[in-house]
């Protein structure tokens, strides 16, 4: 049984940092891709970022660039999310995903939502608040 979770949600200034982690039980991260999404209420959730198996690829997405990274550390089984210069528009329920099919990341916003809709693996969300 593969159970994802995540962690290092919580409350910060704007322009402030976080670094969420994605560890996952029963299964090797590190051999396939992972993905981080962000959801509020009311609205579609949204790929944020993507790392492929062995590194080869990553995306993020636009709203994110040079402000997040991702990465992952094999030896622990875990991908973080390192969330720089954080925006009030940054407030969201982040989450981790991943699947054994997969293990290269999209180019493209469709191919992240593409890749929300066959991940079977989801944790169960870690809360961002971005608020002075």
């Amino acid at each position: 049984q593969v159970q994802v979770a995540e962690s290092g949600g919580g409350l910060v200034q704007p322009g402030g940092s976080l670094r969420l982690s994605c560890t996952a039980s029963g299964l090797t991260l590190e051999n396939t891709a992972i993905g981080w999404f962000r959801q509020v209420p009311g609205k579609e959730r949204e790929g944020v970022a993507c790392i492929s198996s062995g590194d080869r690829n990553r995306y993020y997405a636009d709203s994110v660039k040079g402000r997040f990274t991702i990465s992952r550390d094999n030896a622990k089984n875990t991908v973080y999310l390192q969330m720089n210069s954080l925006e009030p528009e940054d407030t969201a329920v982040y989450y981790c995903a991943t699947d054994s099919h997969f293990n290269t990341c999209p180019s493209s916003d469709q191919g992240m939502r593409l890749l929300r809709i066959g991940m079977d693996y989801w944790g169960e969300g870690t809360l961002v608040t971005v608020s002075s």
